[in-house]
């Protein structure tokens, strides 16, 4: 049995494995862009047969496509919306910024798997044709950007958003367990006035929820779908009708309201609803980055550390310093900030690159995009499960602090002014003595006085 067949393309033949069915295009991407380890996201895949699918939906409703060929497509389709055709796709995320290789690689596979399924070999697509049948009233350059929406907006929903549901939960619990702890705040990395652990920890929850409002409220746009622009925005080859029986299909196989883009043109050359989406994505990166770092500096020690946050002990953390303990989700959430900022930064640069009625970075824009995604969902996840749903505080650390904070001295300037004041702190922080003590010596306060005003509770709540 021979090992390969020969496809044909515009181009000439090529050799294609027959335990493959992609095709011609999809075979020479494969040996003109060996690029990296980066292959066009599974989830991207999916969203592109959801496109394909909904294509032949409304193609057959038009009367534009045969009902047999057309429940073909739609069979190989939910094939591969089911994850069974996974292999078929090995492409490079390093291709042409259209994604036309890609395209090319779902109406091979598709049109292929149809043939077969049809009694016909590989490669000949005598009955469904990829270009003529599984790309029928679509471009590359409206098909593509439609995936791209699509992908993001089901990703988002089904992973992003319950993983930031879930840590918002546990962030509230936090504060609600630790509401009556008081400590002492910090500003600059100095000590400051009071604040409570619940505070501390509500600070979180309202970045969380804010960075979670910014993140579905930017969705919005991406519920508007470029197809029917076909190559330029103009709509060529295709018509109203198959536009309308698309947006349809999609929403019926989703779910989900998706709408027709009103400006094509726009929806091909630029990607703006991207970039805003990018900016919401980069807003809960930021949250996140600051949530792990302040947790990471409150659990240091643990007695030569701040220490007022006890962190869960998951794994030994050092290969020749027995005992030690290390923050190792805060370093892997800190790591994964790091890297995503990074990618939010190329996001912008590659959607100010649209010239004329193309923006030819669109492998790159969907592959760094549901990588956000996906690492900020793995990565809240794994610190919300096994770092922050066990996390203590050291009353006895906490209280020590408080005790020998200086900026408690902050409550005295109403009663004493801010010069006298100052002078209490500078002289306990020079005789390395207590402020109440320092006060008594200065003559300023008696001990009654100084209990009376020095509440660091009170101090936590507008009076």
């Amino acid at each position: 049995m021979n090992k390969y067949r020969r496809e044909k393309d515009s181009i000439g033949t090529i050799k294609v494995s027959n335990q493959r069915i992609w095709g011609a295009q999809t075979q020479r991407s494969l040996e003109n862009f060996e690029i990296g380890n980066e292959k066009m996201p599974v989830e991207l895949i999916k969203a592109f047969a959801i496109q394909k699918k909904a294509s032949a939906i409304s193609n057959v409703a038009i009367g534009k496509l045969e009902k047999k060929i057309g429940e073909k497509i739609i069979d190989a389709c939910d094939k591969i919306i089911n994850g069974e055709l996974d292999d078929e796709f090995p492409l490079s995320v390093w291709q042409t910024g259209s994604g036309t290789q890609t395209n090319m690689n779902l109406n091979e596979v598709i049109a292929n798997y149809a043939n077969k399924s049809l009694g016909e070999k590989l490669g000949e697509y005598k009955k469904v044709h990829p270009n003529d049948h599984c790309n029928m009233g679509q471009s590359s350059n409206d098909s593509f950007p439609t995936a791209m929406h699509i992908s993001i907006v089901l990703e988002t929903n089904k992973n992003l958003l319950k993983k930031i549901d879930n840590f918002i939960n546990i962030l509230e619990k936090k504060e609600k367990e630790f509401q009556n702890i008081i400590k002492v705040g910090r500003t600059h990395l100095q000590d400051a006035t009071p604040i409570s652990v619940g505070q501390e920890f509500g600070t979180y929850v309202s970045q969380v929820k804010n960075a979670k409002k910014r993140v579905k409220d930017n969705l919005k746009e991406l519920m508007m779908l470029a197809q029917g622009g076909t190559a330029v925005g103009t709509g060529l080859n295709t018509s109203k009708k198959f536009i309308s029986g698309f947006i349809k299909a999609v929403q019926m196989i989703t779910g989900l309201p998706f709408k027709e883009s009103q400006n094509k043109f726009e929806s091909i050359s630029s990607h703006e609803p991207i970039l805003n989406f990018s900016g919401a994505l980069n807003t809960l990166i930021v949250a996140c980055y600051k949530i792990c770092n302040d947790i990471r500096f409150l659990g240091s020690g643990p007695r030569s550390g701040i220490g007022e946050l006890i962190l869960p002990s998951n794994e030994p953390g050092s290969s020749i310093m027995p005992g030690k303990i290390n923050p190792t989700q805060c370093e892997s959430m800190s790591q994964v900030c790091i890297y995503l900022l990074g990618l939010q930064s190329s996001i912008s640069i590659a959607c100010s690159q649209g010239h004329f009625q193309l923006n030819a970075n669109k492998t790159f824009l969907i592959f760094a995009t549901l990588k956000t995604i996906t690492l900020l969902s793995d990565s809240i996840k794994s610190f919300t499960n096994n770092c922050l749903k066990n996390i203590k505080v050291n009353k006895k650390k906490i209280d020590h602090n408080l005790e020998n904070s200086l900026m408690l001295v902050t409550a005295l300037n109403p009663k004493l002014g801010y010069d006298k004041s100052t002078e209490i702190a500078k002289k306990a922080f020079k005789d390395d003595i207590t402020l109440k003590q320092s006060a008594i010596e200065l003559g300023y306060l008696s001990e009654d006085e100084f209990d009376l005003i020095i509440d660091p509770k009170q101090m936590t709540k507008i009076s």
